[in-house]
């Protein structure tokens, strides 16, 4: 039996590295409507844009998808949830998935592996999910995020460095590496805690939301995704990318 749970997408226009980006025409749909289109084919009861820009709102109204308008200094895009959560007043219990404006190409597949995750592990506050890094440049690279797990794939750390060392130089083939997959579950109740969290120091240093979480000493369960996601946009070359795989 699948979860009940929705998705929610947090879109801000003034991104740092690509303005404008969840307005980004991909062979004739903006970026944000592709994600949009790929949430809608999970298996979510309710697919939520949660933006703080107009241009954004009103280009997903059109679409006729379910948008709420929030403040524009959230720090993170679960900060962003909780404040779209409230308008809504969703019940604490209300499981939510998180998936970012800039992933056209996320599989629905694995949406529902991280819904799912999180239901069958309740003792973690947050469900996530991670794929093999394949190559030398990916794991040195830092738009890449690393996540070091223990046995249980519970999350150990995520990095922007190419974590963990391997003191013996052993190839990045041999399995230990990780790419964290920007996708995250959880349930409406402790969305509102982590906002009420002060953004903590290794969140600041490695601009990553979830280290608040690991922080604070709760759980993060980790999954091996079940299909990798496309590539996802955080810069004009990736854009390009993703615009080839559309076919323009």
């Amino acid at each position: 039996m699948k979860p009940d749970f929705q998705v929610f997408i947090p879109a801000r226009y003034g991104s740092t590295r690509l303005p404008g980006k969840p307005l980004a025409d991909i062979a004739g749909i903006p970026m944000i409507l592709r994600v949009v289109g790929q949430c809608r084919k999970s298996a979510a009861r309710d697919v939520v844009v949660a933006t703080d820009d107009e241009r954004i709102r009103k280009v997903v109204a059109e679409y006729g998808a379910r948008v709420v308008m929030t403040a524009p200094d959230h720090v993170s895009g679960t900060d962003r949830i909780a404040e779209a959560a409230k308008h809504l007043e969703l019940d604490d219990d209300a499981i939510i998935v998180n998936v970012q404006g800039d992933e056209p190409e996320m599989p629905p597949q694995l949406i529902d592996q991280v819904a799912c995750a999180l239901v069958r592990e309740p003792q973690c506050c947050m469900s996530t999910a991670c794929v093999a890094v394949t190559t030398e440049d990916e794991f040195m690279n830092p738009s890449v995020v690393k996540v070091v797990r223990d046995h249980r794939g519970f999350a150990l750390y995520f990095s922007r460095s190419p974590v963990p060392c391997s003191r013996d130089s052993l190839p990045v083939r041999s399995g230990s590496a990780k790419r964290h997959l920007g996708i995250y579950g959880y349930r409406t109740g402790f969305v509102r805690e982590f906002s009420g969290w002060a953004v903590c120091p290794l969140e600041v240093q490695e601009k990553l939301e979830q280290l608040r979480v690991l922080w604070h000493g709760r759980r993060i369960l980790c999954v091996d995704a079940c299909t990798s996601p496309g590539a996802g946009v955080d810069t004009v070359e990736d854009l390009e990318v993703v615009r080839r795989h559309f076919g323009i």
